[in-house]
């Protein structure tokens, strides 16, 4: 990765933003794209990689593998490589990322309600996420 210059002004600016507001944190840990619905897959349970290419078809391989090594540098997700013929790594959420549950299921609720999708538009509903985990906050 790339040296962050740390007198530049967005890293100024992303520091005062920190200090003001804790949901700052948050989406730097989890922000963007990706990274919030692979940690929503991993809810039920660990995964390998392959079981997290399948479920999520649109991410690339160079993308799957970067946002894989941010969680767990973030302490956010734990990989563990399997010694066997043939080698395979599993990848659990740690208790950080266990931690994150309750955010990530009120996101998937929300969808799901005023203003979100019907389960008509999307074809699932809540019950079929993730691996038929009862995601239910209540």
């Amino acid at each position: 990765m790339t040296a962050i210059k740390e007198s530049s002004t967005i890293q100024e600016n992303k520091q005062q933003a920190f200090q003001t507001c804790p949901v700052t944190f948050v989406m730097d840990k989890i922000g963007g794209y990706w990274k919030p619905i692979i940690l929503f897959y991993l809810l039920s349970g660990p995964k390998r990689y392959s079981e997290l290419r399948k479920a999520i078809p649109g991410i690339t391989e160079k993308v799957l593998i970067q946002h894989l090594k941010q969680l767990e540098a973030d302490n956010l997700l734990i990989r563990e490589a399997k010694p066997v013929v043939p080698p395979y790594v599993t990848y659990t959420l740690s208790e950080a990322g266990a931690g994150l549950r309750g955010v990530l299921l009120a996101m998937a609720e929300w969808a799901f309600g005023p203003g979100g999708l019907d389960a008509g538009e999307m074809g699932k509903s809540l019950d079929d996420f993730p691996g038929g985990v009862n995601i239910s906050l209540h």
